[in-house]
């Protein structure tokens, strides 16, 4: 019964992040709307709210198309994996209702972020276009250059904490916020999940005016709609991530979900306001900006815990 229960409460999880992420894809929209000085969607239901289940149903009743030259399983396989990963990445999250308990959260979030490069790779290769392989080789390259300082910085956390459980976060800063301590590395992280998720000022994988959409040229219909989902389910994970590590601000509040829609929408303003870096300043920011920051607080906080250790024996 037990297997039962835990299988149940993950589809009950994963409705309610799909339900998430139609909802974060309507505030960028009229977010990118406002910014712009235009409406954004405002016709399908009150004030547009239905137009991302209106856009779902359209996606998924067109004909997909498949390219003739294409490696049929890798390609059909990628955009279903990309959103299992994108999905499955969620169990990690310290739900206070018991849903999931999960001791090892750290170790298994950086297996999920490491698995997107192969469905990226995958869905690109497969397409057989030039455009799609030349913006999955950059999309790969890109994530996997911001995966260091984001598993730097995550090092540093877990020796200020000591466990790899994301619910021994909250309960750290229960009196002051790492944000507080730790600004810095929270800009880095920040910034570094723009890179991960593909988000402007980083969206070397979708830069549509040099790439054609990258590495997602060839998708249409189902397939486009489901990499378009697991990069927003990216998206509002990493805010809730960001909110656990910096915030440390408990589930069971409001406060918490405020915060991470703000992160969401911080997301989205990034997109309104920044244009595209260029790509080796890309690398260069990632190698010899971030790197270094994230390296020397790891070196700092390692320093600081050996001389709490020595005083406290």
């Amino acid at each position: 019964m037990l297997p039962l229960m835990k299988l149940l409460n993950f589809l009950v999880l994963i409705v309610f992040v799909l339900v998430g992420v139609a909802f974060v894809t309507l505030l960028e929209r009229k977010v990118l709307g406002y910014i712009q000085l235009r409406k954004g969607p405002n016709k399908v239901g009150y004030m547009g709210l239905l137009q991302p289940f209106a856009d779902a149903v359209k996606l998924f009743t067109k004909e997909q198309t498949t390219p003739t030259l294409s490696n049929f399983i890798p390609y059909y396989v990628s955009p279903v994996f990309s959103l299992f990963v994108s999905l499955l990445v969620w169990v990690v999250v310290p739900y206070e209702l018991g849903l999931i308990v999960f001791g090892m959260g750290v170790l298994f979030f950086l297996c999920c972020t490491s698995l997107g490069v192969y469905t990226v790779m995958a869905a690109g290769w497969a397409s057989n276009s030039k455009y799609s392989l030349l913006g999955s080789l950059r999309a790969v390259a890109q994530t996997i250059s911001y995966e260091v300082s984001l598993a730097l910085i995550l090092l540093s956390f877990l020796i200020l904490v000591g466990s790899l459980d994301l619910g021994q976060f909250v309960g750290y800063q229960r009196y002051l916020s790492f944000l507080i301590l730790t600004f810095p590395l929270a800009l880095v992280w920040f910034a570094s999940c723009l890179a991960e998720t593909n988000r402007t000022p980083f969206d070397f994988a979708e830069g549509e005016s040099e790439l054609v959409s990258g590495f997602n040229t060839e998708y249409s219909a189902g397939g486009f709609a489901l990499i378009f989902m697991s990069e927003y389910a990216s998206i509002l994970f990493m805010s809730f991530m960001f909110t656990i590590m910096f915030f440390g601000s408990s589930l069971s509040g409001v406060q918490f979900y405020l915060l991470a829609v703000f992160i969401s929408f911080c997301f989205i303003w990034v997109r309104g306001t920044l244009p595209r870096f260029r790509y080796d300043k890309l690398m260069y920011l990632a190698w010899k900006s971030f790197l270094p920051v994230a390296l020397n607080f790891l070196v700092f906080f390692l320093g600081m815990k050996v001389v709490v250790v020595v005083f406290l024996m």
